[in-house]
């Protein structure tokens, strides 16, 4: 792995400390953290922390609960840059892999990788209302590890061994590939952590296809609520929007997932989250080429499954976000905004808070 050397004078990290009310079950030590992945927030500033290239996941306890003290709206031109020099190197040095606003502070959380490809040392990055960014020490923190079962063993396929998270009724859901027949999986795992247990497979009909499949991993996922029972709606490749029932997704199984939207070929979606505005829940999909989708949740409960070829759109429409470009990663910053990483036609990364279309 990378070695990642930074001069004690170019910036003081930020050292995690115990004392969140969630930190039962996690114990103080260093995690063995080989890549920067998706990650997510669960209760009380636990952040949950993806490994691809180590096929597990990472509870660490941020103790990050306080309410940023700056208030209002989220903004850095040029934060790549800005996180390159923390680092030491250039913005072409490193990638930025994910983007978590803690709900509890409010303030933003980035996964980093400097250097490039499996050999690429992770980094977390907290930013703050003010703009101040500060790299996260994992040394001696209180955390807790789920190791994956069935990882993916070649090189291209263990960068897709965890494509997201989230954590769900006191679970978290992982999505990505596993190294059995059926390799679109979806896993469950108590928190506090126990032992991983067998995933769930997942076969959907893929419209712009015109086949059923079970190889293409969930690309972005969102929990969503139905009557009182809980969903995922996950996005893949090319761009099938599949509704999930949580309550059928059991170790062991293999689940058909109900295909209620296919958004369009050539794409692949990027991130994705539940808002609420004017008494209606929506999605709000970024995408490599088809740009942010606002997507209306009334048709998702009753949306006949897709299960005939499409040739472009077909099942819940969206509305295309004509003044967003170029969105890379997106996250819910308050009821009423969002926090979001665009790339410039430049190819500058900014982070910006917009109001929630």
């Amino acid at each position: 792995m990378l070695k990642l050397r930074i001069a004690s004078t170019a910036l003081a990290a930020v050292v995690l400390a115990a004392g969140s009310a969630d930190a039962a079950g996690l114990s103080k030590g260093t995690p063995d953290w080989k890549s920067a992945g998706p990650i997510s927030f669960g209760p009380k500033g636990v952040l949950f922390l993806a490994d691809s290239q180590g096929a597990a996941i990472f509870a660490v306890d941020t103790a990050d609960v306080q309410a940023d003290s700056a208030g209002g709206p989220l903004k850095v031109d040029g934060i790549d840059e800005k996180v390159a020099a923390l680092l030491g190197t250039t913005s072409k040095g490193i990638v930025i892999t994910d983007l978590a606003v803690n709900p509890a502070s409010g303030k933003a959380y980035l996964t980093v990788a400097r250097g490039k490809g499996p050999d690429a040392a992770p980094v977390l990055v907290r930013v703050d209302r003010s703009g101040k960014l500060e790299i996260v020490s994992l040394e001696n923190v209180p955390f807790a590890k789920a190791s994956l079962p069935n990882p993916p063993t070649k090189e291209k396929a263990k960068a897709e061994s965890i494509t997201d998270l989230a954590f769900v009724d006191g679970r978290v859901f992982i999505a990505g590939l596993s190294n059995e027949e059926f390799a679109s999986r979806l896993l469950s795992i108590p928190y506090p952590f126990a032992d991983a247990s067998k995933g769930t497979s997942v076969e959907i009909y893929h419209g712009a296809h015109g086949r059923f499949e079970t190889g293409s991993p969930v690309r972005t996922f969102a929990p969503y609520q139905i009557k009182g029972e809980s969903f995922l709606l996950a996005a893949y490749t090319c761009t099938p929007l599949v509704k999930l029932p949580v309550a059928q997704l059991k170790p062991g199984t293999h689940v058909k997932g109900t295909t209620i939207a296919e958004l369009g070929n050539h794409n692949k979606p990027l991130d994705l989250i539940v808002y609420h505005k004017d008494g209606k829940a929506f999605l709000l999909l970024t995408n490599s080429s088809r740009g942010v989708m606002k997507i209306p949740t009334e048709k998702v409960e009753t949306q006949e499954g897709i299960t005939k070829q499409v040739k472009d759109t077909d099942g819940i429409a969206y509305e295309k976000i004509e003044d967003l470009k170029g969105v890379t990663q997106l996250d819910e910053l308050d009821k009423d905004h969002a926090l979001i990483l665009v790339q410039t036609p430049a190819g500058a990364q900014n982070l910006e808070t917009i109001a929630l279309p």
